[in-house]
């Protein structure tokens, strides 16, 4: 699913909840037992409940695609035949309401997902999207449907213990002690199935949420949908590129190479923005490659580190560089200070030897200042002398 299907799909969410039944829960405490199992009916919620529980699925579609948001894929001879995915079509086709068939996702859930001691509720919410037909101008809509989109949303949320507060009462004039007990907390994983794909349903693809981007669940996605491939967090990824440089590269790794690497990957990600593109940004591996070759890394080591990438990346051909790069910032760190460049300035900084140590030389201008306060340069000095 690209952003604007992802939209699409987000706005049925409103805060009225008027496009859904019911909504389906379950309770899990520190000790992965069941504590309770929830059947609501939206219908007999207060406006304010509604807003709340709408909240929590919309975030499940919510984030960077390729980040907080991401594709997953089933392979062929999974589709139909393997008990995952039959546990998600059955659930699908009976717009959640086989009991069974949730007793079972809720188990599958408990017994895949690692938390730290925290409980958890599982949600689930289903809906039918009659598609309205889009004429090829993309801004004119017809009312007529000409397919449905039957499908599901879960989310998995932390429980949290809410601190006790000072709380106002009416009819005493003053504050008295008061906590509201346990507190439901933003979903921490979720997913929808099936992936909503040229506006059309594609029961091959499962759409993953994950709130974090360093800790995506693994465990969870693999016990779930089986796959051939889980995905690397995006962290991971950025570890992964930044370990393949320097391990292929050795002593080839340079301050001009990474600055060339990282100037080239941010110029991608800008340029995708500026072209609207409703999809996650990509490069391939053999465009990084060419990157190395103008900045002058043999071509041993450029192959070294194509071999490396490839490994690292489980021979996947194309990265998204919003995901092994920090492009806001370029970061230098050294055992003795760490240094965060704005990226339009990375080329101001160079290595150069002086008395027989090498030195890392930042210019210095205007605005400098220490510990907040404000110093003046030697530049400035001369001027005002």
């Amino acid at each position: 699913m690209n952003r604007k299907e992802i939209r699409e799909i987000k706005k049925r969410i409103q805060p009225e909840l008027e496009n859904f039944g019911h909504i389906y829960g379950c309770y899990v405490n520190a000790a992965k037992e069941v504590v309770a199992e929830m059947d609501m009916q939206v219908i007999q919620m207060n406006q304010e409940e509604k807003e709340m529980y709408s909240g929590i699925f919309r975030k499940t579609l919510s984030g960077s695609l390729g980040k907080n948001l991401m594709n997953l894929e089933f392979a062929t001879s999974q589709v139909g035949a393997s008990d995952e995915h039959q546990l998600l079509q059955g659930l699908r086709m009976s717009h959640l309401g086989d009991e069974n068939l949730r007793k079972v996702m809720y188990r599958q859930i408990i017994d895949s997902l690692v938390v730290d001691e925290t409980s958890y509720v599982i949600l689930m919410l289903a809906d039918t999207y009659d598609v309205p037909y889009k004429q090829g101008n993309d801004e004119e809509w017809d009312e007529d449907s000409t397919d449905q989109f039957d499908y599901f949303i879960c989310a998995i949320c932390p429980v949290k213990d809410s601190k006790a507060a000072l709380r106002y009462m009416a009819e005493d004039h003053f504050f008295r002690g008061a906590s509201t007990g346990s507190v439901l907390g933003n979903p921490q994983a979720g997913f929808m199935f099936p992936c909503f794909d040229d506006r059309t349903t594609n029961v091959y693809s499962v759409l993953y949420y994950s709130r974090s981007s360093s800790e995506i669940h693994e465990e969870l996605i693999q016990g779930l949908f089986n796959l051939e491939h889980t995905p690397i967090a995006p962290e991971k990824q950025r570890n992964a590129f930044g370990g393949a440089l320097s391990e292929a590269l050795e002593e080839e790794c340079s301050l001009p190479v990474v600055q060339a690497v990282h100037a080239s990957l941010r110029q991608r990600i800008e340029e995708h923005k500026e072209s609207h593109d409703p999809n996650a940004p990509v490069i391939l591996i053999d465009e990084v490659k060419e990157i190395l070759k103008d900045s002058g890394v043999s071509d041993e080591r450029i192959e070294n580190f194509s071999e490396t990438c490839r490994r690292y990346f489980d021979d996947e051909e194309a990265l998204n560089p919003s995901n092994i790069i920090e492009s806001r910032k370029f970061k230098v760190h050294t055992p003795e200070t760490d240094i965060t460049v704005d990226p339009e300035q990375i080329y101001s900084i160079r290595t150069q030897v002086i008395d027989g140590r090498e030195y890392l030389l930042i210019p210095m201008c205007e605005g400098v200042t220490v510990n907040g306060v404000d110093i003046r340069t030697e530049e400035e000095t001369v001027i005002s002398e």
